[in-house]
């Protein structure tokens, strides 16, 4: 049988001397893998569609059993030239395909997820700040995850007074009165909090141009790691290379 998926490339592996198994995040199903025979093979025409972060249309024969389908031809929609060509870029794609790939499970259908991926792709290609969009996709990642840190008044008494504090272990803010119940709550500025409620809610489609301080940066990047760290068992191999990226990467604007 055959059948055609939308799709974007979240992960390809080399699969003995010349073919590759290929995952895909597709409109349709979610997360599905696939055999594309030969596409290591310099002239095979599944090659360039079988690429990391390419965006596509793939035309798959699927058996009777529960075995992966096999890639029969590919159209290309989108390479996303200038998200391949550039380091800090590709680091920060590459970290998102990850994260997507560990917190979703095969074949759960998520067309939000899907064109959250594709609007990502499409703005770190043409040159809105990646550091900020991946901010934006840890934000709505946690959810996913059933992680939802409580940004709107205290997550112990409920009450609306700043200056808050965030307690990664209760889950949210924590108002003067209830912050030495946790003592390892951190201290950030108000613009931060505000940011990551923002993020939790906000629709990537109305994206315009967002300026962010240097320490803010700091403080977003710090407090979501610390949410994925405490509350999920993940390891990526692309968090890695992404920080060692970002040292390396010029300060925003501090304006």
């Amino acid at each position: 049988m055959l059948v055609k998926w939308e799709g974007l490339v979240i992960r390809s592996v080399n699969y003995g001397e010349s073919s590759k198994v290929v995952t895909l995040y597709t409109r349709e199903h979610g997360k599905v893998g696939i055999m594309a025979r030969g596409a290591k093979k310099p002239k095979s025409r599944l090659a360039a569609v079988s690429q990391l972060f390419t965006h596509g249309y793939y035309l798959c024969k699927k058996g009777a059993g529960t075995g992966m389908p096999d890639l029969s031809q590919g159209d290309i929609a989108e390479s996303f030239k200038e998200l391949r060509q550039d380091l800090v870029k590709t680091a920060y794609a590459a970290y998102i395909a990850e994260l997507l790939d560990r917190l979703t499970g095969d074949q759960e259908r998520n067309p939000y997820l899907f064109e959250m991926l594709l609007l990502l792709y499409r703005y770190i290609d043409e040159g809105r700040d990646p550091e900020i969009l991946c901010r934006i996709f840890e934000s709505k990642m946690l959810i996913v995850a059933g992680i939802r840190p409580h940004l709107h008044s205290c997550t112990s008494c409920g009450a609306e007074r700043e200056p808050y504090v965030v307690s990664i272990t209760q889950g949210g803010l924590l108002c003067p009165a209830c912050t030495l119940t946790d003592p390892y709550a951190v201290s950030v500025t108000p613009g931060t909090w505000k940011l990551l409620r923002l993020f939790q809610m906000f629709d990537l489609e109305r994206l315009g141009d967002i300026e962010v301080k240097d320490s803010t940066r700091n403080q977003l990047r710090f407090i979501l790691h610390r949410f994925m760290d405490e509350h999920l068992d993940l390891r990526l191999k692309t968090r890695s290379f992404l920080e060692q990226v970002e040292r390396l990467t010029p300060p925003g604007p501090t304006a």
